[in-house]
């Protein structure tokens, strides 16, 4: 989206913030394909009929968006993020309850390179770059939502910074050091560096 349209989006996000129904009509076909992406992101090797398929994400997420009530949406970015958060946790509510139906089994080794393709094996994988990002966030919060904004959310660098209201460079710096860490967590092996 182009400036104008960033702009027109934020000021119906708090308009709907405020309880205007009508921005919420509005806004309604200005982020559903931004949606639908991240959505897609998150989905990019579940198999067809195994678990919640693109669409059915969006539409869950939004229910659970229309839902949400006094937020300060400060840009579109940050609607972005939080749409992320919600998609996130739908999938690990899946998640979680296919690896409670399986019981047993430690948890694998996980790739973080690997892992934007979250397939519906890769449940447990799931689970444990959760649980580890949770770690992280008690150590250190930024770089936990740095991680979960850049990884879960795909926002760009420049987005993130405009998120957590830091540079883009600290972004980076967050990036690589949380990546760090929760590959040490998560017992990975040595990946080549991501920006």
């Amino acid at each position: 989206m182009r400036g104008g349209e960033n702009s027109k989006t934020t000021q119906l996000l708090r308009a709907w913030a405020g309880g205007d129904q009508d921005a919420l009509e509005q806004l309604t076909p200005r982020v559903y394909d931004e949606l639908r992406r991240i959505a897609g992101h998150f989905m990019q090797n579940e198999r067809p009929g195994r678990t919640i398929q693109t669409t059915a994400l969006v539409h869950e997420a939004y229910l659970k968006l229309i839902d949400v009530t006094n937020v300060d949406w400060q840009h579109r970015a940050h609607f972005f993020a939080v749409s992320a958060q919600i998609m996130r946790h739908i999938l690990l509510d899946r998640a979680r309850r296919r690896v409670a139906v399986k019981r047993g089994g430690q948890m694998p080794r996980v790739n973080l390179d690997e892992l934007p393709n979250i397939g519906s094996g890769r449940a447990r994988e799931l689970i444990a770059l959760d649980d580890s990002l949770n770690a992280l966030a008690k150590v250190d919060p930024r770089k936990a939502r740095v991680i979960e904004l850049r990884f879960f959310g795909g926002l760009s660098v420049e987005e993130t910074a405009e998120v957590l209201k830091v540079s883009s460079e600290t972004v980076l710096r967050d990036w690589r050091l949380a990546r760090s860490w929760l590959l040490g967590e998560l017992g990975s092996g040595p990946t080549p560096e991501k920006r």
